[in-house]
């Protein structure tokens, strides 16, 4: 393991304290952490479009992610193609490494209730590819070992077959390959397509990405028919089932099912645990039971967290001399407990987000007024209050002028029916959803 990638993993989940999740995913997918040397962060991004981006948006706060982390001030350099090649003599990391690499297998993945059929199932889709479930689809929320699964189907169809042909990409970045294919012309596209249909194995992360994108879609349509009737294994993930996801067309959300769909879940405390002495023997820190016992039963949300977790300890050992006491994991630990996708908004929280969103008055919301759009939020309110807090259809009546609790669910269920009939709506609720999670 590379502790400057780890370090780059904790600046990220540090960065999401103050960007979004599609945010980061747009603009960060391609940084590759390289190296520390002194006090500069040195980083690597292909896509100079992205590269100057963030150079011009974003800076600042990778800088203030590194001060959070080392309590010193550092300085970022993020290198281009070309500079990267000099920096390395030469040579650069190809993404087919990541699938020959020791560290997304499915040895390394640890296996729990939670994530077991999905273990199963791509292990037998590695072990007889296009045999039997064909395509696997993987959901579940960020986190929970999805892109982690899908290396390791890779790794083990590559050494099988190092001839096989493997192509992984993610959703977003479909969308953003086609559009620049289409404007370099004819062949660019061509290539491209040629890329995707010649592979024995297809790889989509994210694939909820492509939904609501007419072209992306249709260019996708025809791919996944051409790879399925010509026997090649294709493997999808998501953070939903294609029921939910409302803008994909039909006739990809069917393809979708035809296979098996798997779900992935937070894991529940044995599972954190024997996560956290795998990844610290990985990375061979002596960690005492004590001190694993207590990230397990802390940080509770994903293994991504649970991992940054380990990493950031490691990074205050390998980097600044600490050791592994108390102190420095409580440190490591701290910023991870204030991320934690088990965040529960207070209903306040929620509409000041709706509030500010509908242009309306607290009061307007909470009260009688029947005016369309005083309506509307409030019936979304209450929908994510149901969804996102603790509380009853009685405490939530009582947060809008005393209501009763079958005027409560008569909103919620008014919600729930127009997401299913009116996408844009339903992209709408996601929206705030997101944005107000993204506050916390």
């Amino acid at each position: 393991m590379n502790s400057v990638a780890d370090v780059w993993d904790n600046v990220l989940q540090q960065l999401k304290r103050d960007l979004s999740e599609t945010t980061i995913a747009t603009w960060f997918d391609e940084l590759e952490a390289v190296d520390i040397r002194g006090n500069v962060f040195i980083l690597h991004c292909a896509n100079d479009f992205k590269k100057g981006y963030i150079e011009s948006l974003f800076m600042k706060n990778i800088k203030a992610s590194l001060h959070d982390i080392f309590s010193t001030d550092f300085e970022v350099r993020i290198l281009d193609d070309n500079a990267f090649a000099e920096f390395q003599g030469g040579g650069q990391k190809k993404q087919s490494d990541r699938f020959t690499s020791d560290e997304f297998t499915f040895e390394t993945f640890v296996v729990g209730p939670s994530n077991k059929l999905a273990y199963a199932a791509s292990v037998a889709v590695a072990e007889h590819p296009a045999q039997n479930y064909n395509p696997l689809l993987i959901y579940g929320d960020s986190g929970l070992g999805k892109t982690h699964l899908i290396y390791a189907i890779a790794n083990v169809i590559k050494k099988n077959d190092s001839h096989a042909k493997i192509a992984y990409v993610k959703g977003d970045d479909l969308t953003n390959e086609l559009v620049a294919a289409i404007q370099a012309g004819p062949n660019k596209t061509a290539e491209m397509r040629e890329k995707y249909r010649q592979a024995d194995l297809l790889l989509v992360d994210d694939v909820q990405f492509i939904a609501g994108k007419k072209q992306t879609q249709e260019e996708f349509f025809h791919t996944f028919n051409n790879l399925y009737e010509s026997g090649r294994q294709i493997v999808l993930t998501s953070d939903r089932p294609p029921s939910e996801m409302t803008q994909l067309e039909d006739r990809l959300r069917t393809r979708f099912e035809w296979g098996l769909l798997v779900d992935v879940a937070p894991p529940d405390f044995e599972t954190r645990l024997a996560i956290v002495k795998n990844k610290a023997a990985l990375l061979g820190l002596d960690l005492p039971d004590k001190i694993s016992v207590y990230i397990a039963e802390n940080v509770t949300a994903n293994v991504r967290q649970l991992e940054g977790t380990i990493n950031k300890i490691m990074a205050f050992k390998d980097l600044l001399g600490n050791d592994t006491d108390e102190e420095t994991v409580t440190r490591a630990i701290q910023d991870m407990l204030k991320r934690s996708n088990e965040y529960i908004p207070s209903p306040e929280a929620i509409l000041e987000y709706i509030c500010k969103y509908y242009g309306l008055d607290e009061a307007v919301i909470r009260g009688q007024q029947r005016v369309r759009d005083a309506v509307a939020a409030r019936q979304i309110a209450m929908y994510l209050i149901r969804s996102m807090t603790n509380l009853s259809l009685d405490d939530i009546g009582k947060q809008f002028d005393n209501r009763d609790h079958s005027t409560v669910l008569y909103s919620i269920k008014q919600v729930e029916k127009q997401m299913k009939k009116d996408p844009a709506f339903a992209e709408t609720v996601k929206e705030i959803k997101t944005n107000i999670n993204s506050k916390r």
